[in-house]
């Protein structure tokens, strides 16, 4: 039986389908049970969906039983619903580590983030770097993946901009400058390096950068989601204090806002592989390009976006 935190989630999902399909005994753990079979990710699929929170230990125990192998894919990119980094990204997994150890499991796969780092004073960062470090002394057959930003189907990268099209009708912000660099990562590829090293003793102890075969500017990024969606606008380069007082005020208005201050740290720090070892795992990756973008990101209409960034 293998474990997959969070497997209801973006990156969850898409490996809970992949395991499933490869007839591996998968189990899901969710927060939400009722939620999950309301938005259908895991319709249809032959596993077990489990309740339970990482951020409550209690609720871990029964979870393990039967378990050989746990994946860890929780983690918030924002802060909202009550939700902290240092609770769900660190805490969360310090009690999926220590229930997996307290249950008799030795295999332990983690998704961390690329740059992320316990001494950094940003805290999304310096939290998934907490994360790892303690799954590196966990004593575990550990594995931890380092992904730079990943796409694919229901993301929350490219659907980002995505969002802000129906309310910028003339011209689109460019942020950041030619330093803010991603290396942008297939979803699937991603799953497929997973798979890769369940049973690979090779793999235990080992963090694995993961990039796609190229790197973007955001601008670049920016560019090619509008022109997935057919969308043209003139692009304005905007100062990064500018955007951060935006954002700033975008926080204070909305409960459900579509960037955070947080995440306008990442740009602060290049997310781009010093190893790319995807290769190891995916001979040809796929690239963030428009033609591969434009069958999954979404045309948001300004009603129903704006009701979502008002948490309704």
């Amino acid at each position: 039986m293998i474990l997959v935190t969070g497997g209801a989630g973006y990156i969850g999902s898409h490996l809970v389908r992949r395991l499933a399909a490869a007839g591996e005994s998968v189990r899901a753990l969710v927060r939400d049970r009722a939620k999950v079979e309301r938005e259908g990710r895991l319709r249809e699929l032959d596993l077990e969906i489990v309740e339970g929170d990482v951020c409550a230990p209690a609720s871990l125990v029964s979870v393990m039983e039967g378990v050989r192998t746990v994946i860890h894919t929780v983690a918030i990119a924002i802060e909202k619903g009550g939700l902290r980094y240092e609770e769900t990204n660190f805490h969360g997994t310090v009690n999926v580590v220590d229930a997996a150890k307290s249950a008799g499991i030795r295999r332990f796969i983690h998704l961390s983030q690329l740059g992320a780092d316990p001494n950094l004073p940003y805290r999304f960062l310096a939290s998934k770097g907490r994360a790892q470090a303690y799954v590196a002394a966990s004593g575990l057959d550990w594995t931890s993946f380092r992904p730079s930003v990943v796409w694919g189907p229901e993301d929350e990268f490219a659907n980002t901009f995505a969002r802000l099209v129906p309310f910028t009708p003339l011209i689109f912000p460019i942020v950041g400058d030619e330093t803010s660099r991603f290396e942008p990562v297939w979803v699937e590829d991603l799953a497929t390096s997973v798979l890769k090293v369940l049973g690979d003793s090779s793999t235990f102890g080992q963090q694995y950068e993961l990039g796609g075969p190229e790197v973007l500017t955001l601008e670049q990024i920016e560019r090619r989601t509008l022109q997935a969606l057919g969308a043209r606008r003139r692009f304005v380069r905007f100062p990064l204090p500018l955007i951060r007082l935006v954002v700033a005020l975008i926080e204070l208005i909305l409960p459900s806002p579509p960037v955070t201050r947080s995440l306008l740290e990442l740009l602060a720090i290049p997310n781009v592989t010093e190893r790319n070892s995807l290769s190891r795992f995916v001979p040809q990756p796929r690239a963030f390009t428009p033609e591969n973008i434009s069958g999954y990101v979404r045309r948001f209409r300004p009603r129903a976006t704006l009701a979502g960034f008002l948490g309704r």
